[in-house]
């Protein structure tokens, strides 16, 4: 599986952004698509997952509310939809796979083992 992030970009406080990963090679029926950041000096953080055949997500309460997943399978396309940004969403922002996670493990860093080369969010005025 390769990931490749995209749609990043400066916007203001309150805005929104859309990023989007496309993922080619071999899918799999019980893969799980996720998204993290890191922000400069802090450690990378879990924001949300979703399964790719059913749909079902996890979101981190960080971002609960504001960020949602979403995926189209025919397109092969992982979404993130960003509102209401802060300044502290500020990050490089990471796409993820992992193949065959329960639910209780979809946050953890660790169990995803593909990943995409980052989009640089940035939040400010």
């Amino acid at each position: 599986v390769q990931l490749q992030a995209y749609g990043g970009g400066l916007v203001q406080p309150g805005g929104s952004l859309r990023l989007s990963c496309a993922v080619s090679g071999r899918t799999s029926s019980n893969q799980v698509m996720g998204w993290f950041r890191q922000a400069p000096g802090k450690e990378r953080e879990f924001l949300t997952a979703i399964k790719w055949s059913g749909g079902s997500t996890v979101y981190a309460d960080s971002v609960k509310g504001r960020f949602t997943v979403s995926k189209d399978t025919a397109k092969k396309t992982l979404y993130l939809q960003m509102n209401n940004l802060k300044p502290e969403d500020t990050a490089v922002y990471y796409c993820a796979a992992a193949i065959g996670l329960i639910t209780s493990t979809m946050s953890r860093l660790e169990k995803y083992d593909y990943w995409g080369q980052g989009t640089l969010v940035t939040v400010s005025s």
